[in-house]
Protein backbone atom coordinates (compact mmCIF):
# COMPACT_ATOMS: atom_id res chain seq x y z
CA UNK A 1 0.00 0.00 0.00
CA UNK A 2 1.43 3.69 -0.91
CA UNK A 3 0.61 6.77 0.81
CA UNK A 4 -1.50 7.90 -1.34
CA UNK A 5 -4.03 4.90 -1.48
CA UNK A 6 -3.49 4.64 3.20
CA UNK A 7 -4.84 8.28 2.88
CA UNK A 8 -7.81 7.65 0.53
CA UNK A 9 -9.03 5.06 3.20
CA UNK A 10 -8.84 7.07 5.52
CA UNK A 11 -11.02 9.43 3.72
CA UNK A 12 -13.30 6.45 3.48
CA UNK A 13 -13.24 6.16 6.55
CA UNK A 14 -13.93 9.01 7.64
CA UNK A 15 -11.73 9.56 10.34
CA UNK A 16 -9.07 12.35 11.17
CA UNK A 17 -5.41 11.05 11.41
CA UNK A 18 -5.64 11.16 15.52
CA UNK A 19 -8.94 8.60 15.16
CA UNK A 20 -7.48 6.23 12.36
CA UNK A 21 -4.24 6.02 14.89
CA UNK A 22 -6.56 5.03 17.72
CA UNK A 23 -7.75 2.16 15.16
CA UNK A 24 -4.95 1.18 13.98
CA UNK A 25 -3.12 1.13 17.71
CA UNK A 26 0.12 3.24 16.16
CA UNK A 27 1.07 6.56 17.38
CA UNK A 28 -0.26 9.82 15.45
CA UNK A 29 3.06 10.56 14.20
CA UNK A 30 3.03 6.86 12.38
CA UNK A 31 -0.05 8.34 10.56
CA UNK A 32 1.36 11.35 9.36
CA UNK A 33 4.42 9.77 8.61
CA UNK A 34 2.62 6.93 6.24
CA UNK A 35 0.53 9.91 4.54
CA UNK A 36 3.70 11.84 4.02
CA UNK A 37 5.78 9.27 1.98
CA UNK A 38 8.22 9.15 5.14
CA UNK A 39 7.49 5.66 6.49
CA UNK A 40 6.76 2.76 4.63
CA UNK A 41 3.18 1.13 5.75
CA UNK A 42 3.90 -2.38 7.77
CA UNK A 43 1.74 -4.96 6.30
CA UNK A 44 0.31 -5.40 9.70
CA UNK A 45 -1.08 -1.99 9.37
CA UNK A 46 -2.61 -2.50 6.31
CA UNK A 47 -4.08 -5.98 6.61
CA UNK A 48 -6.12 -3.89 9.66
CA UNK A 49 -7.18 -0.78 7.40
CA UNK A 50 -8.40 -2.98 5.10
CA UNK A 51 -10.55 -5.25 7.42
CA UNK A 52 -11.83 -1.51 8.51
CA UNK A 53 -12.65 -0.78 4.83
CA UNK A 54 -14.69 -4.21 4.66
CA UNK A 55 -16.27 -4.00 7.25
CA UNK A 56 -17.56 -0.32 7.46
CA UNK A 57 -21.25 -0.65 7.84
CA UNK A 58 -22.92 -0.50 4.68
CA UNK A 59 -19.94 -1.56 2.77
CA UNK A 60 -21.92 -3.90 0.66
CA UNK A 61 -22.49 -7.03 2.07
CA UNK A 62 -24.40 -8.07 -0.54
CA UNK A 63 -21.50 -7.63 -3.05
CA UNK A 64 -19.62 -10.21 -0.76
CA UNK A 65 -18.98 -13.51 -2.71
CA UNK A 66 -17.09 -16.49 -1.22
CA UNK A 67 -13.24 -16.74 -2.35
CA UNK A 68 -13.75 -20.75 -3.00
CA UNK A 69 -16.94 -19.55 -5.32
CA UNK A 70 -15.11 -16.99 -7.02
CA UNK A 71 -12.09 -18.92 -7.86
CA UNK A 72 -13.52 -22.44 -8.42
CA UNK A 73 -10.98 -23.37 -5.34
CA UNK A 74 -10.85 -27.33 -5.42
CA UNK A 75 -9.00 -27.17 -1.49
CA UNK A 76 -11.56 -25.17 0.04
CA UNK A 77 -12.10 -28.27 2.83
CA UNK A 78 -8.61 -27.81 3.68
CA UNK A 79 -8.85 -24.22 3.70
CA UNK A 80 -9.57 -22.09 6.94
CA UNK A 81 -11.66 -19.75 4.88
CA UNK A 82 -14.07 -22.42 3.94
CA UNK A 83 -13.71 -23.80 8.19
CA UNK A 84 -15.20 -20.24 9.60
CA UNK A 85 -17.11 -19.63 6.74
CA UNK A 86 -15.70 -16.24 6.04
CA UNK A 87 -14.35 -16.30 2.21
CA UNK A 88 -14.68 -12.84 1.84
CA UNK A 89 -12.06 -12.55 4.35
CA UNK A 90 -9.42 -14.92 3.00
CA UNK A 91 -6.84 -11.88 2.87
CA UNK A 92 -7.05 -11.71 6.27
CA UNK A 93 -6.68 -15.54 7.84
CA UNK A 94 -3.12 -17.37 8.28
CA UNK A 95 -3.09 -20.51 6.34
CA UNK A 96 -5.94 -19.87 3.36
CA UNK A 97 -4.78 -22.57 0.28
CA UNK A 98 -5.85 -19.67 -2.39
CA UNK A 99 -2.36 -19.52 -4.46
CA UNK A 100 -0.51 -21.60 -2.51
CA UNK A 101 -0.49 -18.50 0.40
CA UNK A 102 -0.95 -21.10 2.76
CA UNK A 103 3.23 -21.41 3.11
CA UNK A 104 4.04 -17.32 2.65
CA UNK A 105 4.53 -14.53 5.47
CA UNK A 106 2.36 -12.24 5.44
CA UNK A 107 4.62 -9.89 3.49
CA UNK A 108 4.16 -12.43 0.34
CA UNK A 109 0.69 -13.10 1.31
CA UNK A 110 -0.25 -9.56 1.19
CA UNK A 111 1.25 -8.76 -2.40
CA UNK A 112 -0.65 -11.76 -3.69
CA UNK A 113 -3.90 -10.46 -2.03
CA UNK A 114 -3.30 -7.18 -3.34
CA UNK A 115 -4.02 -8.06 -6.71
CA UNK A 116 -6.37 -10.20 -6.64
CA UNK A 117 -10.48 -10.16 -7.30
CA UNK A 118 -11.53 -11.13 -4.20
CA UNK A 119 -10.23 -8.16 -1.99
CA UNK A 120 -10.54 -5.71 -4.81
CA UNK A 121 -14.44 -6.82 -5.16
CA UNK A 122 -14.69 -5.39 -1.11
CA UNK A 123 -12.87 -1.96 -1.58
Amino acid sequence: MDREKFAEARTRLGKTQKALAELLGVSLKAVQSYEQGWRSIPTHVERQLYFLLVSQRGNGASRRKDCWTIKKCDCKKECPAWEFQAGHLCWFLSGTRCECTADKNWKEKMNICRHCDILASLL
